[in-house]
């Protein structure tokens, strides 16, 4: 027999954010100023970016992360980390974002699937899906909100 390959315990360590300077969410719009926050003005017209917000059952941000930026017409999105991010944090619930240079609030064929692969991954989870939100420098499209999640 040859040696095996012990698998040594993995520790998690969890400290969340203060609960009284955690941004409440109540609604798409509210979203949208986090995620603001994170794409800058001044690249939200150069390139696509990914990002996901993770909140506590009673949507207060727990965090925000961008997971991919790419070129002018695309980026690539690992559905791995965002659900890493979310285990990790003891998310109840994420927000998914990403920008169109184009401007166009339009949400592609590949929007859609993207939205319905990271929901089906969640469930597995039990962490909600809320929204997918897409950006651009003069407005924004709620998956939510227009009754696609």
């Amino acid at each position: 027999m040859g040696n095996l390959n012990v698998i040594h315990e993995v520790q998690v360590i969890y400290k969340r954010p203060v609960i009284n300077q955690m941004e409440k969410i109540k609604c798409s719009n509210d979203m949208v100023e986090v995620f603001r926050k994170l794409i800058s003005e001044d690249q939200i017209d150069l390139k696509e970016f990914f990002c996901v917000a993770l909140l506590s059952r009673s949507n207060q941000v727990l965090g925000v992360s961008t997971v991919g930026s790419g070129t002018a017409t695309q980026t690539v999105v690992n559905v791995r980390e965002i659900l890493q991010l979310s285990l990790k944090t003891n998310a109840n619930g994420i927000v998914i974002c990403h920008n169109h240079p184009s401007g166009n609030l339009k949400a592609s064929d590949s929007d859609i699937a993207l939205t319905g692969k990271v929901k089906e991954a969640c469930k597995l989870f039990e962490i909600a899906l809320l929204d997918h939100i897409i950006i651009t420098s003069e407005g924004y499209y709620s998956f939510a909100d227009n009754g696609l999640i």
